[in-house]
């Protein structure tokens, strides 16, 4: 094996192949219930009601998470017909040394998520110990709580973290109890939780507010429509299927039911209890709703939705992104306490203050990548990769010094484009990034850097499970393909599943 690839081959960035895809439709759908149990979706909910009527918040939400949904089973397909996870598949447009700038947006992102999902759980736990012992320092909390969740990742601890799941389930049930419980208090106090709007808008600023709450949750998970494919991997599809909806069903039906129906939910609880206490924070409405032992319980279940949501969705992807980015000489272990240091640099008990703010923002950056993800996958290569080249640091996906620029510059074009339109940033990010990217790689860049899949579209070298093969990345293909020219002139050689 040529040393200068092997930091390209790391094993957790191996292809999944199809005997090793283990998550059902069903276990998909699953999964999206626990990682949607996101209390930061409060905010959302809580700051479009006072805009706009929460019967106005319900549609935009069930929009925006269906537009969103679409987005991810579209980007979806990648790990379902290669095996192939997020960050080796951006080697594709981004090239093997630019995928690193896309990937570290989504580690800081995700390390975001994890500050302020620990803040939630910080403030849960104060409550529990000002209950017990007259105990009041959240950031005391907030540093013990994040040490414990990144040294249950850090060493492979899975009991806590499989008891922590119960969790998401729990909070649904206390989100019925909470729903119940302050429309209530608001009913009592004369407001009607489905008529009442603390700054009623008309016209065109009503519009836009409706807006502002489909771009909201589409930039909530825009993260998940950019690299879905680091968990579509692993998410069992036939063989030999060209169709492309019976292929990626298990994604279809977690995405576009599992999702919206889970933010929908969370998200009018936030409507819900701005409504009746005037604040949308979780932690501050559980406490205006119950007392004693009680709220000592409820509390401690969002400590544990929070360590479950963490260690799944925001720790593990960030650290595997940081440690990849830093090469052999930085470990796994090295990459979950870069997020913890990064997630709590950029304070995120401020964050959850700004969110919708800072949402349209990631919403602008990240559609830029998901517009150039499909213009790249969809409408240049055709669904076709080159994948054995994706772990070649002189292969195809090379460029120029590593970088694909036709790439780069979309996402530089979309990102300034989608943020001068905040209001509308996933939708313009997405249109300008994939017009942009498929422009300049077809005309320009492509021309210079031939890709072998869109030279020769060949179903039997370039796809994957769709032609019953399984991409077998090892040392022994290595040791005997490096060197070799791919390209346009051979392409890969064939393995058979």
């Amino acid at each position: 094996m040529d040393k200068k690839d092997q930091h390209l081959m790391s094993p957790d960035l191996m292809p999944i192949p199809h005997r090793e895809k283990k998550i059902s439709t069903l276990g998909f759908s699953f999964m999206w219930v626990g990682m949607a149990v996101v209390l930061a979706a409060f905010a959302i909910g809580g700051a479009g009601v006072q805009s706009i009527s929460l019967l106005a918040v319900v549609l935009g939400t069930l929009l925006g998470t269906i537009l969103i949904g679409l987005a991810i089973t579209m980007t979806a397909d990648i790990g379902i017909e290669h095996g192939i996870s997020f960050p080796v598949y951006m080697r594709a447009p981004f090239g093997t040394l630019g995928t690193h700038f896309p990937s570290v947006v989504r580690g800081v992102a995700a390390s975001m998520w994890f500050g302020i999902n620990t803040y939630f759980g910080s403030t849960a736990m104060n409550g529990i110990l000002n209950i017990l012992f007259g105990f009041d320092s959240w950031i005391t909390c907030y540093i013990i709580f994040a040490l414990f969740q990144l040294l249950n990742t850090a060493l492979g601890i899975k009991a806590v973290e499989k008891f922590a799941d119960l969790a998401a389930p729990v909070i649904i049930l206390i989100g019925i109890w909470m729903y119940y419980t302050l429309a209530g208090s608001a009913t009592e106090a004369g407001r009607d939780i489905w008529s009442w709007v603390e700054s009623p808008v008309t016209g065109g600023a009503a519009f836009t507010a409706f807006v502002v709450v489909v771009v909201s949750n589409m930039g909530f998970w825009a993260t998940l429509a950019a690299d879905v494919s680091s968990i579509s991997r692993f998410i069992k599809a036939p063989k030999f299927e060209r169709n492309w909806f019976k292929r990626n069903k298990g994604a279809m039906v977690g995405s576009l039911i599992a999702l919206p129906l889970t933010q929908t939910f969370i998200v009018v609880l936030g409507a819900v209890s701005y409504i009746s206490v005037a604040n949308y924070d979780p932690v501050v409405a559980l406490q205006e709703a119950a007392s004693g032992i009680v709220l000592g319980v409820l509390l401690l279940m969002i400590v544990l939705a929070q360590w479950s949501t963490n260690v799944s969705a925001n720790i593990v992807p960030a650290a595997t992104i940081f440690s990849n980015v830093g090469g052999p000489k930085l470990p796994f272990w090295g990459g979950v306490f870069i997020a913890g240091l990064v997630g709590t640099v950029i304070q995120p008990w401020s964050v959850f203050n700004l969110l919708i703010p800072v949402l349209l923002v990631a919403a602008a950056i990240l559609s830029v990548i998901v517009g150039i993800i499909f213009a790249d996958y969809y409408l240049l290569r055709k669904r076709r990769m080159n994948v054995y080249d994706l772990y070649k640091k002189e292969g195809q996906f090379s460029y120029q010094g590593g970088v694909n620029w036709a790439g780069m510059i979309s996402w530089v074009i979309g990102s300034i484009a989608a943020y001068t339109f905040s209001n509308y940033s996933f939708f313009v990010g997405f249109l300008v990034g994939a017009v942009c990217y498929y422009f300049l790689a077809k005309y320009w860049y492509f021309k210079k850097y031939l890709q072998a899949e869109i030279e020769n579209p060949d179903d039997n070298e370039y796809l994957g499970i769709t032609v019953g093969r399984d991409w077998e990345i090892g040392e022994a293909f290595v040791e005997e393909k490096l060197g070799k020219k791919t390209g346009t002139e051979s392409g890969p050689t064939k393995i058979d599943a």
